[in-house]
């Protein structure tokens, strides 16, 4: 079995963890709830009834995305790029404004204890689907998911930690709360993993729960944890609190809501002439982010609550770093880089060093509130980590959650570049043998095959995979190496955050199991047979084929009656000059080291394989971009499998069919780079010219068929 090589644009690829817009949010009545509350907001401690399931379409069921229409034009793409600050703040305002909406009802003192909730919206999702508790910041009301209840409950059962305004339970009861909970919970259903997430003072609660039960199957995502709080300017803000306590009590909600302008602008009023008035300001920038929230924030955090708040903070800070040694749990951390509460993106990767299943997300433009802001969809972070899972394992098929239209058109566009500048020209075969330009020669129905040859550094996967679906609807599953996946340890290998976007769009490592599981779900799959060997070729080795002498995926094709589809690629040698290879650098003591340790920190395939295809190093090659190029893709006629799983049982006729499918592979290679000769469009001037004349979404001819 092969895989998908590493491509060149792993971390420029799918750079984007865009929500989509949620409808208004409202909270689930459990079954017997507590009167002294708004009915809207009723809290229990009972366990949520299983609601109706939903499920998740097949991959290929993904409806249409419009590329070049309404939902994409040119001017829209320029309306989202441009001030790019101003519209990371309206995405702060917008989702403060569904915070602040909700707050006022919940926000109201009842004198209950600390206790959970469900949102409404939460209520129809995947069967079988794990728990998920969300654990509130240094706010406590438990509202921080408010933009992705929507999303979230139609995965997981979603239950959400209430903190009343006036409660004052130590830390160490809050984690005896929780614990109690996942205790519970997981007795009752032993074999599914129970989600944590936290952010800023839920984050501690999370990790020191963890500490406390490294035998139950947990799952952390913690947004800005305040484990840092140590290293922070929180501590220097208590003194200043202390001193705005008097004028402060001077305007009550009643009197601040009723005031017109920034709230910021009395902030500064009220702490000018301390020695701290910057750090003030900045400290609470993000707790005022549109007028009108400070009335209402005030009803939750009153100088008296932000005091001991602060000391929350301080205490479990420093029970959570005492047991850092003793969290087992699979964690994923969202670290923002314009937290001005926290020194948040440090103490990741702190934590990252930390802990021993740890990895790491970085949002640069973001603040401390992570999850109220519009631009940050927790469910599609989940799912381009790979994190979802509703088994003791993480199986990338059966817990595979199709890409939506948006995160679809994300990617898309994230990668536009890459497709303007290589102009791929896309050739398909119809059944009757007649060549054509598009891919309307690709079958519909899967199981769907594809095999061909790949291209240096992976380059051909970002255009092949868009343009299958934006032309066709169909999302195609690559069987990818194993370095998309996990790593040994960190090193030189890149940051599995790289290849988010891969995961995203439904990549699963390479392997039998895989493909089987691929195969009996009726998917199109993508297969590399040359893997990284080809994908990293030498010099002069451009458009050779490095496949296995025996057959690795034709029987178990058969076996499902999967048609399979060859195809060439080219184009390579168009963008860029080979300058030195793997047989250059084993020649230079350091670059040979380099090589070699980042050849380790990569998982090992085909370890029963003899010779260079068993041993397939990892080197990074080195040479000079040409003025781009063009590619070409030339997709095959099927070969048909259905009806002869039996005759294709027997080792020798799939070895012939074997060989056949490599053979048109190397003729579809062959005929590119003899028709690519007579392209009058092969270069990006000429095609640059025609698009200026005839309209930059308009396609570009190529070379007559």
């Amino acid at each position: 079995m092969a895989a998908i090589g590493a491509s060149l644009w792993p971390a420029a690829s799918f750079p984007v963890y865009r929500r989509e817009e949620p409808s208004q949010t409202f909270l689930k009545l459990k079954a017997s709830w507590i009167p002294i509350m708004p009915p809207r907001f009723a809290l229990s401690v009972d366990r949520v009834a299983e609601t109706t399931t939903t499920a998740i379409p097949p991959n290929n069921g993904i409806p249409s995305v419009k590329v070049n229409g309404e939902e994409g034009t040119s001017a829209e793409k320029d309306k989202r790029s441009e001030n790019k600050k101003d519209g990371e703040e309206l995405n702060r305002r917008s989702g403060w404004r569904s915070y602040v909406e909700q707050l006022k009802e919940i926000a109201k003192p009842d004198g209950g204890p600390p206790r959970w909730f469900s949102p409404l919206e939460s209520g129809s999702r995947l069967d079988k689907s794990p728990l998920l508790l969300f654990l509130p910041g240094i706010d406590g009301v438990g509202l921080g998911l408010t933009l992705h209840h929507q999303k979230l409950g139609s995965i997981f059962d979603v239950w959400c930690l209430h903190i009343p305004v006036a409660d004052r339970t130590p830390f160490t009861e809050l984690v005896k709360i929780v614990e109690k909970t996942v205790r519970s919970e997981h007795q009752q259903l032993p074999n599914r993993p129970i989600y944590l997430v936290g952010e800023s003072l839920g984050g501690c609660l999370a990790l020191a729960v963890a500490a406390h039960i490294p035998d139950i199957d947990v799952v952390l995502i913690l947004a800005n944890p305040a484990t840092s709080f140590g290293r922070s300017q929180w501590q220097l803000l208590t003194p200043l609190l202390e001193a705005m306590r008097g004028p402060l009590s001077l305007f009550p909600p009643e009197i601040l809501s009723s005031i017109s302008g920034d709230p910021l602008s009395l902030l500064d009023n009220l702490v000018r002439g301390f020695p701290l008035q910057n750090t003030a300001r900045e400290l609470l920038e993000d707790l005022t982010t549109f007028s009108g929230s400070l009335p209402v924030l005030a009803n939750i955090l009153p100088i008296e609550t932000l005091q001991w708040k602060l000391k929350l903070l301080k205490s479990a800070s420093a029970y959570v770093n005492s047991r850092l040694h003793a969290i087992k749990a699979q964690t994923l951390i969202l670290c923002s880089g314009n937290d001005r509460l926290l020194p948040s993106q440090q103490e990741g990767e702190r934590l990252c060093q930390l802990l021993p299943r740890c990895e790491l997300r970085k949002f640069e433009g973001s603040g401390h509130f992570l999850f109220l802001e519009s631009s940050v969809d927790l469910v599609t972070v989940i799912k381009r980590a790979s994190l979802y899972r509703r088994g003791k394992r993480h199986d990338y098929v059966s817990d595979f959650l199709p890409p939506t239209i948006n995160e679809v058109k994300e990617v898309i566009e994230s990668n536009s570049l890459i497709n303007t500048f290589t102009s791929p020209v896309m050739l398909s075969t119809l059944e009757d043998g007649t060549v054509v330009r598009g891919l309307a020669g690709i079958p519909s129905a899967g199981p769907v095959l594809f095999v061909g040859y790949h291209m240096l550094l992976g380059l051909d996967l970002i255009p092949l995979v868009t343009q299958i679906f934006m032309e066709r609807n169909i999302l195609v599953r690559g069987l990818a190496h194993p370095l998309v996946f996990t790593r040994k340890e960190i090193g030189v290998v890149p940051d599995l955050s790289a290849f988010d976007g891969f995961r995203l769009m439904g990549a699963v490592p390479v392997g039998p199991t895989s493909f089987f599981k691929l195969l009996s779900s009726k998917s199109h799959i993508l297969l590399y047979p040359g893997g990284m060997r080809e994908a990293l070729h030498r010099k002069g080795e451009e458009y050779k084929l490095f496949w296995p002498e025996q057959s690795e995926f034709v029987r178990m094709a058969a076996r499902f009656g999967a048609k399979i589809v060859p195809f060439g690629t080219i184009g390579e040698d168009d963008v860029g000059n080979f300058v030195f290879d793997y047989d250059d650098i084993v020649k230079i003591p350091p670059l040979k080291s380099a090589t070699e340790n980042l050849t380790k920190d990569v998982p090992k395939l085909r370890t029963d394989v003899v010779g260079e295809l068993g041993n397939q190093p990892i080197y990074v090659p080195g040479f000079f971009p040409k003025v781009p190029g063009r590619f070409y893709f030339y997709f095959g006629k099927p070969f048909e499998t259905e009806g002869r799983k039996l005759e294709l049982k027997d080792r020798e006729k799939a070895q012939e069919l074997y060989l056949e499918i490599k053979s048109e592979v190397e003729r579809c290679l062959d005929y590119l780079k003899e028709k690519r000769e007579s392209d009058p469009y092969r270069s990006i001037l000429s095609r640059s010219l025609y698009q200026a004349i005839h309209g930059f979404t308009s396609e570009v001819p190529t070379f007559e068929i």
